[in-house]
């Protein structure tokens, strides 16, 4: 398996491989690019077919992080690691432990917080072994209430911001009552985002695989239960996907019959052609790592000194620029996905994948 021949190795500055047989751990921690700071990114466990989809996801994911960071205006590069095995049945004090060992030996060139899979508990167990770990201390918001270093609310609320951005471009509305909105997966940011919507009276129609999630948006938001990826295809005004990556496929994008794409997961594009028709269909993407960056600026924000307000106003400008992603691509004649593609790398100093 080699990495420089994968399609997604992308001019990546260190991939790492990492196995205690001990614990039986076994990660890949992927530094994209560090032009503009140490690399941050989540940890995600995720019982992956192989190796070889471990390590395509890690590529991927490490380079959005390097784009995410640049368009948030954060001192930031872009890495991310993989633990491989399931979350909640192989996820032990003993692989966590291996895990912040390994990672101390990166002397801080990968800075790790909470994904999927992993949560702020098991990274505050991580960082018993490493100082390089962050979203894990405990914060006030703007509102007073002081709450654990979880990012995901600072995620759900960008994303919030970003459907409202869209559906402004979009529909020409800002106001979101009676809104339809059909979101896929109810984690962490999914959930806050459910509430955040059902708030403002959106109307929600959700899929998740816990069913006891499921029943608590039917109890508390009024939400409609759809059954897997045909949640997708729902005719609504806003598909938000909040689970797992690459779901957005050539394959399925005539399936959609939603005008807007605006949800929290990262690399919903199967590959960038995904982005390409979904504009040619007239569909308005907002580009994941565009969308879902309040998490990373909450995280950075933990590290250079916590102001709630601040923190607020910085997050708010993801509404900003996905105004000016939609603008240029209406104006430029190109995808939402390309335009913010083009700027990211142009913030990194990277030429085109093509160049």
């Amino acid at each position: 398996m080699s990495v420089y021949s994968q399609p997604d190795f992308d001019q990546h500055e260190q991939v790492v491989f990492f196995n205690d047989a001990a614990s039986g751990l076994k990660a890949i921690i992927a530094i994209h690019n560090t032009a503009l700071g140490p690399a941050l990114g989540g940890t995600r466990m995720f019982a992956y077919a192989d190796e070889e989809h471990a390590l395509k996801d890690v590529l991927r994911l490490s380079r959005g992080m390097s784009y995410k960071s640049a368009l948030a205006g954060l001192k930031l590069g872009g890495g991310k690691s993989v633990i491989i095995g399931n979350p909640k049945t192989e996820k032990t004090p003993e692989k966590l432990a291996a895990f912040g060992k390994f990672l101390d030996r990166l002397g801080g060139m990968y800075i790790a917080a909470e994904d999927s899979g992993t949560s702020v508990e098991d990274l505050k167990y991580v960082s018993q072994f490493t100082k390089h770990v962050s979203g894990v201390q405990d914060k006030t918001d703007a509102s007073g209430v002081t709450k654990s270093g979880d990012p995901s609310p600072a995620t759900a609320y960008g994303t919030f911001l970003g459907i409202q951005a869209a559906i402004e471009h979009k529909l020409g509305r800002s106001d979101m009552k009676g809104l339809t909105v059909a979101i896929q997966g109810l984690g962490h940011v999914g959930l806050d985002l459910a509430r955040r919507l059902h708030e403002v009276g959106a109307t929600l129609f959700v899929a998740d695989l816990d069913a006891e999630k499921l029943q608590g948006a039917v109890e508390n938001w009024g939400a409609t239960i759809i059954s897997g990826d045909d949640i997708l295809y729902q005719d609504v005004d806003v598909i938000a996907p909040c689970a797992m990556g690459a779901i957005l496929t050539l394959d399925n994008a005539d399936s959609i019959k939603a005008p807007i794409i605006a949800g929290c997961s990262n690399n919903q594009l199967a590959t960038p052609a995904v982005g390409e028709k979904l504009h040619a269909l007239g569909k308005l993407y907002a580009p994941d790592f565009v969308i879902n960056a309040g998490g990373i600026i909450d995280v950075y924000h933990e590290k250079i000194g916590y102001d709630s307000v601040v923190v607020q106003k910085h997050i708010e400008q993801i509404y900003d620029t996905l105004n000016t992603i939609f603008t240029r691509s209406k104006e430029q004649g190109l995808s939402t996905s390309k335009i913010a593609d083009m700027l990211a790398r142009e913030k990194l100093g990277l030429p085109e994948p093509d160049a």
